[in-house]
């Protein structure tokens, strides 16, 4: 099995986080630039499931099951758009 190539990432941190760092690092038993490595991984992680994750509050949530079961009529400009779209593309 080949394995991937590394690529290199270089930090300049106050001397104060690098030895914070280094301390939470060697009490779970990686070396500093494991410990790096990881967290940035989860944080990364994090923030795109963030920005991919829709959350509603209760009433918000029972207001979009509602128009999914019971949907509005199709307003004019709806029906003018499937027109348009039929037009162009054929039928939906």
């Amino acid at each position: 099995m080949m394995k991937a190539k590394s690529k290199r990432i270089e930090a300049r941190v106050k001397p104060d986080t690098l030895v914070l760092v280094q301390r939470a690092a060697e009490l779970q038993g990686s070396s500093v630039s494991e410990f790096v490595v990881a967290a940035a991984e989860k944080a990364a992680r994090r923030a795109l499931e963030e920005v991919s994750t829709v959350r509603l509050s209760v009433e918000d949530q029972r207001g979009f099951v509602e128009l999914l079961l019971n949907p509005p009529e199709p307003t004019p400009a709806l029906e003018r758009a499937r027109a348009a779209h039929e037009a162009l593309i054929g039928p939906v």
